[in-house]
């Protein structure tokens, strides 16, 4: 085989390895369940939009392209309840290419409105992504007896690595959004201080009381940020040890600043076996009727 051929092999293999049906099927159901959380509850905003005056949208390149309207009040509560119920019903294990569309296209519309009147929160970049590169697997029980519990395709390998590289895209361009508008003195320590005296609770005020801790934390995060791209190679214990970092990560800036990433943490789950860390949700699933696919 010439160096072609096995480079065009392993660049196959990695953007397309044979990963288990039911890892995709648990991971589109936790994501769905979480859109509906987000719209209803963390990022609520764009139901507001809709009594904004027009002359302050200003529509991301996208809606622009495509001439997307400001967002009026029956568009935005019809918009909410599309993605509702398309979410619900992809969670439910059904129509998962129809209702998955539906629900990325909703999602996309919803984030459109939101980040359409001031700065885009890039902790969503992930989730999209997996809406719209989910539906492409199709049907993926991945229940009902050994063989189908060990059913393995590279669509649902193709559709977990876009959805990891999408996660893991979120850390290293904020790394370089840092440096390219902050310049390698955004690491100074002012950055965080400033934030933790904003909007800090009591972690901010330790943070502030200990001399030169914040510019120590912000070398780890630009530091993290520009080696997040690892994860892609990483497995088994080294992984589980950087998604625990990760998370560690998100946790510490919730508490500190009170941002929580929630978005990005749930798409981290895109590099976890779920076949195996969650075996009897199978079991619980088929004891539901509603839930039966």
């Amino acid at each position: 085989m010439s160096a072609g051929a096995r480079a065009g092999a392993a660049w196959r293999s990695w953007w397309f390895p044979a990963l288990p049906l039911r890892r995709v099927a648990l991971l589109r159901t936790l994501l769905h369940l979480f859109v509906v959380l987000d719209a209803w509850r963390i990022t609520a905003w764009p139901l507001a939009h809709g009594d904004v005056p027009a002359e302050l949208y200003r529509p991301l390149l996208l809606f622009r392209l495509l001439h997307v309207p400001a967002p009026a009040p029956p568009v935005t509560h019809l918009a909410l309840g599309v993605l509702t119920a398309s979410a619900l019903v992809v969670a439910a294990g059904r129509l998962p290419r129809l209702a998955g569309a539906v629900c990325a296209a909703a999602y996309l519309y919803w984030l459109g409105n939101a980040f359409g009147y001031s700065k885009v929160d890039h902790d969503h970049l992930a989730l999209l992504v997996a809406l719209c590169v989910l539906p492409t697997v199709g049907a993926a029980r991945g229940g009902g007896g050994e063989r189908a519990e060990g059913a393995r395709s590279e669509a649902a390998g193709w559709a977990l690595r876009c959805v990891q590289v999408a996660a893991v895209c979120t850390y290293f361009l904020a790394a370089l959004a840092k440096v390219r508008f902050g310049g390698w003195d955004w690491a100074g320590g002012a950055v965080l201080a400033w934030a933790a005296s904003r909007r800090g609770g009591g972690f901010s005020r330790l943070l502030l009381s200990v001399p030169h801790l914040a510019v120590l934390l912000q070398h780890l995060v630009l530091l993290a940020e520009f080696a997040s791209p690892v994860l892609l190679w990483l497995r088994g214990r080294a992984l589980a040890a950087a998604l625990v970092f990760w998370g560690l990560f998100h946790l510490g800036t919730y508490l500190t600043l009170g941002i929580h990433f929630l978005p990005t943490v749930v798409c981290l789950l895109a590099f976890v076996p779920l076949e195996r860390v969650l075996p009897r949700l199978p079991r619980l699933r088929g004891r539901v009727p509603a839930l039966r696919r």
